[in-house]
């Protein structure tokens, strides 16, 4: 009788683990699908191409001043985006996310982009593409990859080349701070040893997306917790 009874709180207990690891699995798929969501579907300041000059047109002709029409996505547009936004009592961010657009294009946000926005979409959408995907020390492909493996394979992905490791890396592309960091920026970290020895890829928000030892490729917070840290800096490449 005791045995049975022990049998049963321990079955109990099993099941308790396998539905709360469920549940933190779902938590982190639909977290990871928003961010992806943020990343994807969004112009903001440094994009450029005839979608930014048709935002822009379409604000000029609300009477949101905007001096010179020439598809770049620079601090002007981003003031007159924050106008807009006010006046609409939407999130005041300067980005033109799907509420935004929808609220000034009176349209559906494209589902296709041209320019440097549709390669930094292609590099996070290859980067999400192998979400889950295990740690394996010196690894480069889908059965397992280190961190500067995993970022290089998400830009070769989307037609770029980038050095291997992830201290050449860091000095391959233009140095940002992070107050500059937008989608589609390499981030790095010192971990292991001084310098950049762990990176990952810039999501907007302060997350990121990097293959870590402990945890494989997923999504994590760039400034708080453990890696804000260890933040030691930023490069643009596209």
């Amino acid at each position: 009788m005791w045995y049975n009874l022990l049998v049963y709180k321990r079955r109990k207990e099993v099941m308790w683990m396998v539905k709360k690891g469920l549940l933190c699995l779902v938590f982190t798929c639909v977290l990871c699908l928003a961010n992806m969501a943020t990343a994807l579907a969004s112009f903001e300041y440094g994009d450029n191409g005839p979608e930014v000059l048709a935002i822009q047109k379409r604000l000029v002709e609300l009477k949101y001043e905007i001096k010179l029409l020439d598809g770049d996505f620079g601090s002007e547009t981003e003031a007159a985006v924050k106008r807009f936004q006010a006046d609409k009592q939407l999130e005041v961010d300067g980005i033109i996310g799907e509420a935004t657009y929808t609220a000034l294009m009176n349209k559906p946000m494209p589902p296709n982009r041209s320019g440097r926005s549709a390669t930094i979409r292609n590099v996070i959408r290859a980067a999400y593409g192998v979400i889950g995907t295990p740690y394996v020390f010196g690894g480069t492909s889908v059965y397992g990859f280190d961190c500067s493996g995993f970022t290089q394979y998400a830009f070769a992905r989307a037609g770029i080349n980038i050095p291997r490791t992830a201290d050449v890396q860091m000095y391959s592309g233009k140095q940002i701070s992070a107050s500059q960091l937008r989608p589609g920026d390499l981030i790095f970290f010192s971990t292991y040893e001084p310098g950049p020895s762990h990176c990952g890829i810039y999501l907007g928000n302060g997350q990121f997306i990097h293959a870590g030892s402990s945890t494989g490729v997923t999504v994590a917070s760039a400034f708080t917790g453990y890696w804000g840290a260890r933040y030691y800096g930023a490069c643009r490449i596209i």
